[in-house]
């Protein structure tokens, strides 16, 4: 989940309904606590400037009055700014591990946001039920719990490129009620033509309605959670958020991912390829047991590329299993070394593996040329793409010192 961007609507709607609840949760036990909310600065911002007014408008009059109103513009103002240094930490820690070429790159700030939902626990034993703090615990409550918010909505929109919002639902109900008046024609369309019900239902509008009404019924679910947990068991109120996110981090940690390196077989073929070629093989992770391995981050692997290659085989062999989510890890790696103005070839697929790309709409980024279940077809086919570039190189030279020519 957290290991490359949420290319498929698989990925985001799972996003969205398993991080959007922990924000509700979070937001009420500060708005229960402290009267005020951390997920959502629309409504701070506006108080800011509401009680900077104010404090102006009555220092002339009531001294007391105006400084009232500066404390609660000041607060205002500290909210905004943590939530702030939530993102940048959020941006802090994925560049990093971009940086590191680490494949989880999104697991660290997941894991501060875990840390500062558990200090956050911590300061819930200690508030007294049916109070509402003030002093220093307000800014401490409030502000840990807005960090902890703008960091999963930075993490979460980076992951999604922007597509997923988990803290508020302002945006939200703004796409939801533009995808209703276009699902309107859909079902227009429909009932002029006909057809199954089923197909409307897998339109891409509906399913894009399916997934924002997810996002704010687990915003609204988590809200009722926390209300719940704040009413029945106070001193373990926040809790579940936390164990909850450890544990989808364990399991994003857990499930093994395979490896990209360069090709042994290139040299037991026999081949002497020129540096415009290069041909990787996935290899699973030996060290880390499981079932079916998830692909790593293609997008970041294709960035490493050697800046010499034009052409690059990539050897699926040892992949069992293409299901969505990596076929759009596929897909997206194809149109980045698109831009790049090289051509990738994919070796070792299968004829069900195929109609498994194009079942998840990664097949039309592919050029059926460009597929081969054979590696040494496919390095051949790479080849033929090369000899565009370079009209010196012929195929039975490459191939004229290998054992299998």
């Amino acid at each position: 989940m957290f290991v490359a961007q949420a290319h498929s609507f698989a990925q985001q709607a799972r996003l969205a309904i398993t991080l959007a609840w922990i924000a509700g949760y979070t937001n009420i036990l500060t708005l229960i606590a402290c009267r005020h909310a951390s997920s959502h600065m629309t409504g701070t911002t506006s108080d800011l400037g509401f009680q900077s007014v104010e404090a102006i408008r009555w220092v002339a009059q009531d001294a007391s009055a105006s400084d009232g109103h500066l404390k609660l513009a000041a607060f205002a103002l500290f909210v905004l700014v943590t939530f702030v240094i939530g993102a940048a930490i959020s941006g802090l820690l994925t560049e990093i591990g971009r940086r590191r070429a680490w494949e989880s790159i999104y697991i660290l700030p997941m894991g501060v946001e875990a840390a500062l939902l558990a200090v956050l626990a911590i300061m819930m034993r200690s508030h007294e039920p049916g109070t509402v703090e003030t002093g220093l615990r307000l800014f401490g409550l409030v502000g840990v719990a807005s960090i902890a918010m703008g960091l999963q909505n930075a993490t979460i929109t980076r992951i999604s490129s922007g597509v997923v919002r988990t803290t508020h639902v302002t945006g939200v109900l703004t796409d939801l009620g533009m995808e209703g008046a276009q699902f309107g024609f859909v079902i227009r369309e429909w009932l002029r033509e006909g057809g199954a019900w089923r197909d409307v239902l897998a339109h891409p509008v509906a399913r894009r309605l399916g997934m924002l009404g997810s996002i704010i019924l687990s915003l609204a679910l988590g809200a009722g959670l926390g209300t719940v947990a704040y009413d029945y068991a106070h001193d373990w109120a926040m809790l579940p958020p936390v164990v909850f996110l450890l544990w989808i981090i364990w399991q994003d940690a857990h499930h093994p991912i395979a490896e990209i390196e360069p090709s042994e077989l290139v040299a037991d073929f026999g081949l002497k390829l020129p540096p415009e070629i290069v041909v990787y093989h996935l290899r699973h992770d030996q060290t880390r047991k499981g079932g079916l391995q998830r692909l790593p981050n293609l997008v970041a692997w294709s960035e490493r590329v050697p800046k010499a290659a034009r052409v690059v085989v990539l050897d699926l062999t040892d992949v069992t299993q293409l299901d969505g989510d990596a076929a759009y890890e596929l897909r997206a790696a194809l149109t980045r070394l698109h831009t790049q103005h090289r051509t990738l070839v994919i070796a070792g697929l299968s004829a069900e593996q195929t109609e498994q790309l194009r079942a998840a709409h990664a097949g039309e980024a592919l050029d059926p040329h460009s597929v081969s279940p054979d590696l040494e077809l496919a390095i051949a086919r790479g080849l033929v793409h090369l000899e565009h570039l370079r009209p010196d190189l012929t195929i039975a030279r490459v191939f004229s010192g290998s054992p299998r020519a």
